[in-house]
């Protein structure tokens, strides 16, 4: 038996978004769209084998190879890093990366220590560092726009995509940091190994994506 190309999908928006894509594609994604419970589903008519996890675990299983390909956001690939390919552009499950903090306040004013709050650490530390500014990070789990409302820190760094959610909790946006979408990636010793297979399915999807751009 032909082992599987497996294909780590995020779940969520862009299950959603990337099931439709593989559709417009001319799959078979009945098995995803009727799941249940089940994690690990077949493409009908195909040698392709999805695979439904959390962003972070998409970027691990693809990293450590036993997934091939994953569809993941580029908030995930820059807070986790990876060894991956990072082989397309997506266009969807966009928004940005953004320092936010209450209304009125001047960020950039005076000399003392910014305390900055973030589920994303790496990319928070990354974008003071660029600045050659001294900060002190927090990392939070859940909702970050309560840290600076409970005096936790000056500021937060977060995916920001309508801004409703700050503005509702008196927070605005200070800068914009860098812009996020849904990117396919690929191991690497997956494409050495198995190219015959997967280059013609990511030029298949780069062929879709041109055609979305132009119509």
């Amino acid at each position: 038996m032909i082992k599987p190309i497996r294909i780590a999908l995020t779940k969520g928006r862009l299950e959603k978004d990337t099931v439709e894509m593989f559709e417009r594609l001319g799959y078979d994604c009945t098995a995803i769209r009727e799941k249940g419970r089940r994690l690990i589903l077949p493409v009908a008519g195909t040698n392709l084998e999805i695979v439904l996890a959390k962003a972070a675990d998409v970027a691990t299983y693809v990293d450590n190879g036993v997934c091939d390909i994953g569809v993941v956001g580029k908030d995930t690939i820059m807070e986790m890093g990876g060894t991956f390919y990072e082989v397309a552009d997506l266009g969807f499950g966009k928004c940005r990366f953004a320092l936010a903090l209450p209304q009125g306040v001047d960020f950039y004013e005076g000399y003392h220590t910014r305390r900055i709050a973030s589920k994303y650490v790496n990319v928070a530390r990354g974008f003071f560092e660029r600045k050659n500014m001294d900060v002190s990070i927090v990392k939070i789990e859940g909702s970050v726009e309560l840290a600076p409302i409970l005096g936790l820190s000056d500021a937060i760094v977060d995916i920001v995509e309508t801004g409703t959610t700050l503005r509702e909790n008196g927070l605005v946006v200070a800068e914009y940091i860098c812009d996020v979408s849904a990117r396919l990636i690929v191991n690497i010793a997956s494409l050495k190994l198995r190219k015959a297979e997967i280059e013609p399915l990511i030029a298949r999807i780069e062929d879709y994506l041109a055609g979305e751009e132009t119509e």
